[in-house]
Formats: C-alpha cells, sequence, structure tokens
C-alpha cells in the first residue's frame, strides 16, 4: 500500500526520538539523565485536578462545541486583556488540542500550495513540517549567533517574495530561550505591515521570562499589527499541563472560523474534561505558575555556569522557556566527531546523557539541553558531559 506522497516527506521529531532512546535505555536498566524534554518536570497544580476530577463526577464528559466552551474562551479573553491590555471576543478564540494542534490548523486554513512562510533557524521542530503538510513552502532563515539567534528586519525583508504569506515569530524561543523585545518587534512589525505578511506568533513560554525582561506580543504595538496576527498559546508549559492536550489561538474571526470548521471535522472538539482543568488554570491561583518560574530560574543559572566551563562548549545566555542552546562544535572537532549528531549519540551511548541535536532545529553547530529536570540531575549530566569531552580530547 502506496502512502501519500505529503507524508512521506515528513521527519521525524527529534526531540521526541531522542526521548524515545533515552527511555529505552532507561527500561533496560541503564541510569539515564534525559535533557530532551521539552516538558515541565512538576506535576499539574492540585487545584487544576481536583476541578478536573469535579468536571468528571458533574457530567462534563460529553462532546463540546469544536472550538471549546464558551466558559474557557471567556477565560482566554479575560486573560489576554489582563496580561497584555488587549481585547478579543469569543469568536475570535478556537480553543484545540493542544497548542501543536492549533498552528497545524492554522497553516491548513492559511496555505494554499506554493504559499511561502518564513521560518526563523533555530525553530520548532514542527513548524517546517506543518507548513508543508499545509502544501506551503518553509523559507528558512538562519538568524546568527551574535544576533541572539533573534530574526533582523533585514533578513526578513530579503526573505520575502511575491509569494510569502507569513513569519513566525516564537518569543520566548524553542530552543534557543532568546526574547524579542518590543523594539525589535516594532521592526519586525513594521515590514509585515509594509509587505502585507500575516504574523504567527507563538508564545507558549510566555509566563517563563527570567531576569528583567517581559514578555511583549507584537499584537500589542498597534491596531494593525493585531489585526494581523494570530497569537498561538497554551497552557502545558504555564501550568504543567503538557499531556492534558489545551491550546488555542487567537485573531482574526475568518481566520479562527475558518479553523473551527476545520477542527470540526478532525477532532470534533478538545477533550472536554481538559477544557474545565485550563479553566480552572487561568481562573485560579497563579502561585504554581510563579513558583515553577522561580524554580527554572534558578536550574538557568546553575546550568549555565556549568556548561559554560566545559572546554569548547560557548553558550548566549538565554532569557526564557527552559532550554541552553550552546555551540558545541569546538568540543565536538577536539573530541573527534564528524557532527554534532554523533558526539550526541556518543555521549548517550558512553555517559548515559540524552541531548538533543541542533539539526533538528535547524542549527547543526548546537545542541538543545532542556533543565525541566532537577538541579541534582542537571549537575550529574553536566559531570559527565565534562568527562565525556575531557576524556576524548584529540
Amino acid at each position: 500500500m502506496e502512502l501519500a506522497k505529503r507524508v512521506q516527506t515528513i521527519t521525524p521529531s527529534s526531540t521526541l526520538a531522542i526521548t524515545a532512546k533515552a527511555n529505552e535505555l532507561k527500561a533496560q536498566g541503564h541510569d539515564v539523565i534525559g535533557l530532551g524534554a521539552g516538558e515541565p518536570d512538576f506535576n499539574t497544580p492540585e487545584h487544576i485536578l481536583h476541578a478536573a476530577s469535579k468536571a468528571m463526577f458533574d457530567g462534563k464528559t460529553k462532546y463540546t462545541p469544536s472550538g471549546g466552551i464558551k466558559e474557557l474562551k471567556q477565560a482566554i479573553v479575560n486573560k489576554f486583556q489582563h496580561d497584555q491590555g488587549l481585547t478579543y471576543e469569543l469568536d475570535q478564540v478556537i480553543v484545540t488540542t493542544g497548542a501543536k494542534h492549533a498552528l497545524y490548523t492554522l497553516f491548513q486554513v492559511l496555505l494554499n500550495e506554493g504559499d511561502e512562510v518564513i521560518v526563523p533557524a533555530p525553530y520548532w521542530v514542527s513548524y517546517p513540517e506543518q507548513i508543508k503538510l499545509a502544501g506551503g513552502k518553509p523559507v528558512i532563515v538562519s538568524a546568527k549567533e551574535e544576533n541572539q539567534f533573534k530574526l533582523t528586519p533585514d533578513e526578513l525583508e530579503q526573505a520575502i517574495t511575491d509569494k510569502t504569506k507569513a513569519v513566525i515569530i516564537n518569543s520566548p524561543s524553542n530552543p534557543t530561550g532568546m526574547v524579542y523585545s518590543k523594539g525589535e518587534l516594532e521592526a519586525l512589525g513594521e515590514v509585515c505591515e509594509r509587505r502585507d505578511i500575516t504574523i504567527v506568533s507563538d508564545e507558549i513560554y510566555e509566563t517563563l521570562i527570567y531576569g528583567d525582561e517581559s514578555h511583549t506580543s507584537v499584537a500589542q504595538l498597534s491596531q494593525e499589527l493585531k489585526d494581523r496576527t494570530i497569537i498561538i498559546n497554551g497552557v502545558s508549559k504555564s501550568h504543567a499541563m503538557t499531556g492534558w492536550r489545551i491550546g488555542y489561538a487567537v485573531g482574526s474571526k475568518k481566520v479562527i472560523k475558518a479553523m473551527t470548521n476545520l477542527a470540526s471535522h478532525s477532532t470534533s472538539n478538545p477533550t472536554s474534561v481538559a477544557q474545565y482543568a485550563a479553566l480552572a488554570a487561568y481562573t485560579s491561583s497563579q502561585d504554581e505558575v510563579v513558583n515553577m518560574k522561580k524554580a527554572f530560574s534558578e536550574r538557568l543559572e546553575k546550568l549555565y555556569g556549568w556548561i559554560t566551563a566545559i572546554p569548547g562548549i560557548t553558550c548566549v545566555k538565554p532569557q526564557g522557556a527552559f532550554y541552553l542552546f550552546p555551540n558545541v562544535s569546538e568540543a565536538v572537532q577536539a573530541n573527534g566527531y564528524d557532527s554534532v549528531d554523533d558526539w550526541v549519540k556518543a555521549i548517550l551511548e558512553e555517559e548515559k546523557v540524552a541531548l538533543v541535536p541542533g539539526s533538528g532545529f535547524g542549527a547543526d553547530q548546537n545542541v538543545r539541553l532542556s533543565y525541566a529536570t532537577s538541579l541534582d540531575q542537571l549537575e550529574e549530566a553536566a559531570k559527565r558531559i565534562h568527562r565525556f569531552v575531557k576524556k576524548h580530547q584529540s
């Protein structure tokens, strides 16, 4: 049986692949430290669990509207008003089966065959694949490390053609942890306005920004930019709810209506009980969100010091999310390996530390390390990587 052409070119997720390999080694009895997973290591806060349990016993286990329950959509509208001063109506919101599904559905309704979407690299692994599945063409623009891996207005301008439909802005970024400032977003927004480009703003890590940085959505900057921006977000990272699969998209009524129609023929609706859990996440105490941010901030400071102390490894210090994205090219060369991918495989096999090679993110000289695990595990992982690098120095 021959598969459809659209799926034959899909590249498997490198993050899920490395996690699967690490789990396989763990099942064999090895002491593996996994730094590949893109999810908080905290359990979902108890008040959210109780809300889900109550919803089940209250009979909230039936189909819901395809775009999500009204109460949750209202909570999302209220969140934007409170956090960003942005005003949306209920028909500008769709609740989806995770933020990934929001992106997938958005590209399906936005792109025609051959439409181009500008994707700054390093990028989250699923952006290019989802664009291709919608018949579009991902135009990869490599953002320079000296610019903190952030797309510049000149780079954006040069990548635009008469087929360009949209650009993706991911801030805070997965995998780099970089955060766009208000000024940087204004400069990119000016180009998008002038060239009539839709902005896909992935803000899933918005609550995880450290130090003096703060989150700015490009939609906050002007009415014109708000009108051309589709915001993608969800509760997975902010409230440790990755497995609940609740995300959402907010923006143009026309786009949201089309997404809702498509969702009605694909998922019917997001899981009912998970929606009530997400409702509790947005309408109850945010203390656990604050506590998680504090823990991640502490881990960032520690791990950054441990990793940059390793010979041949340099790293632009991230400002958000929960990843380091160090450049390991000198260490790889000094250790005698042909590629970062080979080096990562050797570290997993020899030292039982699972890293994600940067090739999956469009950055061949880097690796992604998630610090969504305990400080003890992070310190031990850094020691093992350091030991490997010193042992194999030529």
